[in-house]
């Protein structure tokens, strides 16, 4: 490929210091203000996992995987530095004339990939990208997470001396967000409107991730929304709070949960997952195991140089 041309990562981001999460969580939500008990909330779960890992994890996935391209490999954040408009126009200092951009973030929706295109296409004008839309069913996607789970979920069953239930989960979004169609704003054209994909896909790669584990039937795997906002309004469920006490009172009382919505740890997994729902269930007499994250497997390493491939293809 000409040396013109690179691949850019796009993630979450995270703040690099604790006073920065009024700052960060104004960026998340477009500069609509939370409630202060809702920013101390969340400053107080960031203090019981901090530092946060997610912005080195993110930078170490971009390093395993240009490796692995021979390619230049930039990584851009939505929420905080390096932002996505400061990297692109790095990118042009370098002279990157055209790349490949990948979400992070492997379920299509419009408040996350839908945001992510939104400002890549803002910032790259006159450059030709190649954007991902979504690779929620990419079989080396799966193959990973269930690299992780099959481990943890064998020897949990083993000790319990039977199969364990597996609740699968994915971030969950505003209703309103799947239900209302938004504009590309700037961005090409995408195709016409309809429902948003993400309840769909995320439940599609968790199906793909049981059918990867041997002795997972399909009556004994679940899927739920975690980490619904605080911030008001309705959100997607069925949250994992509720499931978790569904699946109590039919005498549940061991459950593997595996998130196939995150790619690295950070605090929707260090604090939400492994501390919050283990509270939860240690609460129902419940115990709770979590596979470890993919972070830097080398099956999403794959997984994403098979995106990269395809995308550069369609460059050209």
């Amino acid at each position: 490929m000409s040396e013109r041309t690179a691949v850019l990562l796009l993630a979450h981001g995270t703040p690099d210091e604790l006073d920065e999460i009024p700052e960060y969580l104004r960026n998340v939500t477009g500069g609509r203000p939370l409630p202060e008990s809702v920013v101390e909330e969340i400053r107080h779960r960031y203090s019981l996992i901090w530092p946060s890992p997610l912005t080195n994890l993110t930078l170490e996935q971009g390093r395993l995987l240009s490796q692995e391209l021979c390619l230049p490999l930039y990584v851009g954040m939505r929420n905080w530095k390096p932002y996505i408009a400061d990297v692109v126009g790095k990118m042009r200092e370098d002279g990157i004339d055209r790349f490949v951009a990948i979400c992070l973030a492997p379920q299509n929706s419009r408040t996350s990939v839908g945001l992510y295109r939104r400002a890549v296409f803002a910032a790259a004008e006159g450059m030709q990208v190649d954007f991902v839309e979504g690779w929620a069913d990419h079989p080396l996607l799966a193959d990973a997470f269930a690299d992780r789970l099959r481990e943890t979920w064998n020897l949990f069953s083993a000790e319990a001396g039977a199969p364990v239930p597996v609740l699968f989960t994915a971030h969950s979004v505003p209703c309103r967000t799947i239900q209302t169609p938004s504009a590309t704003d700037g961005a090409p054209a995408q195709a016409a409107p309809g429902p948003d994909p993400y309840p769909v896909e995320a439940k599609r790669t968790a199906a793909m991730v049981a059918e990867r584990v041997d002795g997972l039937m399909p009556d004994n795997w679940f899927f739920a929304f975690q980490s619904q906002g605080m911030s008001g309004g309705p959100w997607i469920g069925p949250t994992v709070e509720d499931t978790l006490t569904a699946l109590h009172s039919q005498g549940v009382r061991r459950i593997a949960v595996q998130p196939v919505g995150f790619l690295c740890d950070h605090v929707e997994i260090l604090y939400d997952i492994d501390i919050g729902f283990r509270q939860f269930a240690a609460k129902l007499d419940m115990e709770l195991r979590r596979p470890e994250s993919l972070n830097a497997s080398p099956l999403l390493t794959a997984a994403l140089a098979d995106l990269a491939h395809q995308g550069l293809a369609r460059l050209g």
